[in-house]
């Protein structure tokens, strides 16, 4: 039987349904089951999300996170669970 990558899967669910490298903060919010004002409140204290990329200087730059990154943090959210 053939051992399966919870990571790799994850990734390739994400991608397919995306169609896209990186989410925006809703649609990571509806991927971790938070709302979009506790993504934003995790960003500003620095933890308990996936890593992200600022685009732009400005303070309020919108952000968006890359699919491996969102893929490697469910993985082991449910490696925990």
């Amino acid at each position: 039987m053939k051992t399966i990558n919870v990571q790799e899967a994850i990734l390739k669910d994400l991608q397919n349904r995306y169609q896209k490298s990186v989410l925006n903060k809703k649609e990571l919010a509806h991927e971790i089951g938070m709302s979009v004002g506790a993504i934003s409140n995790y960003i500003s204290k620095g933890y308990g999300i996936p890593s992200f990329k600022k685009i732009g200087p400005a303070k309020n730059a919108p952000v968006v996170f890359p699919l491996i990154y969102v893929a490697n943090y469910l993985s082991e959210v449910m490696e925990v669970a």
